[in-house]
């Protein structure tokens, strides 16, 4: 039997007030960042603190829309102009409301009958998707991030590749994997949770601009084999997430092809430059791959996590879960593209194809073309006007929207100057940018993620940066 809270809190009266006040207040936000003046990006709190914040809060109860304005105030603000840190973009708005409505009809899709209208929509954004890769043999799903996809991809290439079943058999003979030295942590993640250890994950030296040296994989794979270990997949970053560069494509997908290893390029970040009609020639050579994984949202507009997972061979799509269960599917053997639970990991996960064909509905395909090509152009902009400053040095020639550099002095160790500035600029918190640490010390490092950060916001922060430098000389 129902209650009164119950009711409550199932009334869709209350739920139109409460909307209808949250969209009023992210409207009133979204206008305000677009021209933030003297707002923060960032109110930094010491984490203890914060915590504190919210333990004497609780478990007090509080209007709905009181509560959510005062979670909005105390956060980091994504879609201010001065956000140029992580690589997390700025939601479109017809992307959160897709995602609204997903969180609130709530179908899982692992099963066709609870996610109809999802699976044929996700269905057709991975058609769209591997269009540009000329893949029409190919398949893919989206999945939670790219950390998960990555493992999904470098599970298909196990059991295409290994010897033995592992899924049914278990591990017996060593396996490996090559990657760059600056490939993103997960990919050493995932080589650890598929049980591959220490010498599972072949790292390669890069060169002076934080490519694969391709001179080293013969040798590497020779020494791998001469070990016992068979070499499974050859990882290539597109771009890598410390530096912005991409790897050689077409020498990594020759050497796979030579060794009949896996190819599989972790495009995260990149690989929507694959819709751009000015930066599509970065991912030369990724169509001879077997698995590529692109972020939404990151490169493409998209509410968080959204990462969809390609396959040049649909079968392949498949093969890596193999398992029955008949309290989801009669067809255990068919790989039934709709009943998605046959492919992912997850069981019940929300309707992701809302998060970018809400975009396309509202603002066309063209939308990712315009934004690709509005945040690179942004990286070069800021990149010439540091080559421009006398106090400012490139680590390197930035190929996309990340841009490693740093103040130069010959007063103070560099390192530790640069992390003063950079912690100066948190607290400022006028401006957002995070920092790497490069093979010849400490960089601060921005992306510029905005479409709304403008050479105006640039020359601030060079200036605000130079400041702060001034002042711990």
């Amino acid at each position: 039997m129902s209650t009164p809270i119950l009711h409550q809190a199932y009334n869709p009266t209350v739920f139109h007030e409460n909307g209808q006040a949250v969209l009023d207040m992210l409207h009133k936000h979204l206008t305000k960042m677009q021209d933030p003046g003297p707002t923060k990006v960032i109110d930094y709190i010491d984490p203890e603190e914060e915590y504190q914040f919210w333990k004497d809060h609780f478990p007090k109860q509080e209007k709905l829309t009181e509560f959510l304005e005062t979670v909005l105030n105390r956060s980091i603000h994504i879609h201010h102009p001065g956000y140029i840190g992580h690589q997390v973009a700025p939601a479109v708005p017809a992307s959160a409301v897709g995602t609204w409505m997903s969180d609130l009809m709530n179908n899982g899709s692992a099963v066709y009958e609870m996610g109809a209208a999802n699976a044929a929509l996700e269905r057709l954004v991975c058609e769209y998707l591997r269009e540009p890769l000329g893949w029409q043999q190919g398949d893919g799903f989206l999945t939670s991030g790219g950390t998960l996809a990555n493992l999904t991809a470098l599970l298909a290439a196990r059991k295409a590749k290994s010897n033995t079943d592992v899924w049914s058999k278990g591990q017996s003979t060593p396996l490996a994997i090559m990657v760059s030295e600056q490939a993103h942590y997960c990919v050493d993640r995932a080589a650890r949770i598929m049980g591959l250890g220490d010498l599972g994950l072949i790292k390669v030296p890069v060169d002076d601009q934080y490519r694969i040296k391709t001179q080293e994989l013969e040798p590497l794979y020779e020494q791998a084999m001469n070990q016992g270990i068979q070499v499974i997949a050859m990882v290539g970053n597109a771009p890598s997430t410390a530096t912005g560069i991409h790897d050689d494509l077409v020498a990594l997908g020759k050497f796979a092809q030579n060794h009949d290893l896996w190819f599989h390029v972790d495009s995260a970040h990149g690989g929507a430059a694959l819709y751009s009609d000015q930066y599509s020639f970065l991912l030369e050579g990724a169509a001879k791959a077997d698995s590529i994984i692109i972020d939404g949202h990151k490169m493409m507009g998209t509410s968080s996590i959204t990462t969809a997972v390609l396959f040049k061979n649909a079968s392949h799509s498949y093969a890596t879960f193999q398992q029955d269960a008949h309290y989801l599917w009669e067809a255990q053997e068919d790989p039934e593209w709709f009943n998605m639970g046959k492919r992912t990991f997850e069981c019940t996960k929300s309707m992701m194809s809302l998060r970018f064909l809400s975009i396309v509905a509202e603002h066309g395909w063209s939308f990712f073309n315009d934004l690709v090509n509005t945040l690179y152009a942004s990286g070069q902009s800021f990149a010439q006007k540091i080559v421009e400053h006398p106090d400012m040095e490139l680590a390197l020639e930035p190929q996309t929207n990340i841009v490693c550099f740093r103040f130069k002095s010959s007063q103070k160790n560099l390192d530790q100057l640069n992390q003063q500035i950079r912690k100066a600029i948190i607290e400022d918190g006028r401006y957002y940018i995070v920092a790497v640490q490069l093979k010849d010390g400490y960089y601060l490092r921005t992306t510029f993620m905005n479409p709304f950060t403008t050479s105006a916001h640039m020359d601030e922060l060079i200036d605000l940066i130079i400041s702060k430098a001034e002042h711990l000389k």
